[in-house]
């Protein structure tokens, strides 16, 4: 059996700010509003893969915050919520897998304190610092770039990482990342191949623990040459409908 391994935000769903044309379903609702969606051909084409693999979308989301997507194609019966850390199995927890993942993170949580107590006093921070299932380290800034540096200097890279999307600042331990999590659920579910898709360098250890990786076409990073096969989107197509069309060939 196939795993695919998906990161989620801007790689198989956008948000409403971000334009993939008209032809487009809603998957997420928040506080009333409409805010994520998936092309009509994503959603097609997601049914598809569904039958063909094991389909597990692997996000830094919260649980709470991943459960607010429906893709519309029935349940989803796995899930890596929380950079990897939790899984979830028919929508809930899997308490073995939480307590390893917190095993993992345990070495790193000195440094994750200590990220804490730098960013209670950063001046740029404009919003509540969240450790999030006691894992990693969450919160925005006004001024990204200044905090990332603040925080580098100060803090051990061997056990803790530190990234930024836009405004949002995370705080990771070192050996909790997407790559290993799929590892791991590889192993778990004796699968014999990874094909796995992300946009981001959150996505990076998780496409480089894949047979197939696919990447859009301003992926900036520079990824590890061992990877069997890369496929980037070089041409004007939706990148979750890039994906999905490879997916499903290389599922033939």
């Amino acid at each position: 059996m196939t795993i695919f391994a998906s990161d989620l935000d801007n790689t198989l769903i956008y948000s409403y700010k971000h334009d993939i044309g008209m032809r487009k379903r809603n998957v997420e609702i928040y506080q009333s509003r409409e805010i994520s969606f998936v092309t009509d051909r994503t959603h097609s084409l997601l049914e598809k893969v569904k039958e063909k693999a094991i389909f597990v979308p692997v996000t830094t989301r919260s649980i709470e915050q991943y459960k607010r997507i429906d893709f519309g194609i029935g349940k989803i019966k796995y899930a890596l919520t929380c950079n990897g850390g939790v899984l979830l199995v028919d929508g809930e927890k899997d308490s073995d897998w939480y307590e390893e993942s917190k095993r993992i993170a345990e070495q790193s949580l000195c440094e994750l304190q200590k990220g804490i107590s730098i960013l209670e006093k950063d001046a740029n921070r404009k919003f509540e610092i969240r450790f999030i299932e006691n894992l990693f380290v969450f919160t925005k800034c006004e001024n990204p770039s200044e905090t990332i540096e603040n925080l580098k200097s100060q803090l051990d890279c061997t056990l803790a990482e530190v990234f930024s999307n836009g405004e949002k600042i995370y705080i990771l331990p070192k050996k909790l990342d997407k790559g290993s999590a799929v590892k791991r659920f590889k192993e778990m579910m004796d699968a014999k191949k990874i094909i796995s898709a992300g946009d981001s360098e959150f996505d990076i250890p998780m496409l480089e623990a894949s047979d197939i990786a696919l990447i859009p076409s301003d992926f900036h990073w520079q990824l590890n040459d061992s990877i069997p096969r890369i496929l980037k989107n070089d041409d004007e197509t939706v990148f979750s409908d890039f994906i999905l069309e490879n997916v499903l060939k290389a599922l033939e």
